[in-house]
């Protein structure tokens, strides 16, 4: 018996030396080129009524509820949701914005675990179009550290950036085609 608990004690002891070991902090980011200029991005991205859209979370729970305070688009606009175990529930804040530039939002997660992270948009022309790159960073708490043992968080959510990124372009780059009228589009000769 005194051998099994020496056993378990060891396995313990390597399980919290690997723990402490995991990076404190957590970042995923990924980044899309978009035709369509900055400000025509910059409202998809500013005003949480537009989120059904483009975000990729938006269909996950079709019976989500969702309620909305504050303006109705940039610093001090709010989102809250709950729904099922696919989506949780939590609140998003913008607590900062250079508008056609950058949107910072206050993260929380509420439900089915509490964190906050910080979620960015940076918005930089190219070309004739826009970069928009979108990041998510935050602490790593012990349970966050204890769970990159298990799941990659980058690979958990980068592809639903992608996702969100590929459904904002197909938005941003339709509104910026109607935006520029006919004259605009190539003709049919």
């Amino acid at each position: 018996m005194p051998g099994k608990v020496l056993i378990v004690v060891a396995a313990v002891a390597i399980l919290a030396v690997a723990v402490a070991t995991r990076p404190a902090q957590y970042r995923v980011e990924r980044s899309a080129v978009l035709a369509a200029p900055p400000a025509v991005v910059y409202a998809q991205i500013a005003d949480f009524h537009r989120w059904e859209g483009w975000s990729p979370w938006a269909r996950l729970d079709p019976a989500m509820k969702t309620d909305y305070q504050g303006p109705a688009s940039g610093k001090g606009a709010a989102y809250h949701w709950s729904g099922n175990a696919k989506v949780g529930e939590g609140r998003m804040t913008i607590t900062g914005e250079k508008p056609g530039e950058q949107v910072v939002i206050r993260l929380e997660f509420l439900k089915p675990w509490a964190q906050v992270s910080t979620a960015s948009f940076a918005l930089a022309p190219e070309g004739s179009g826009t970069r928009v790159t979108w990041a998510m960073y935050g602490d790593n708490d012990l349970m966050g550290k204890a769970m990159s043992l298990v799941k990659d968080f980058d690979k958990m959510v980068g592809p639903d950036f992608e996702k969100g990124l590929a459904a904002l372009k197909a938005l941003a780059e339709a509104e910026a085609a109607r935006a520029a009228g006919p004259a605009a589009a190539p003709s049919a000769r």
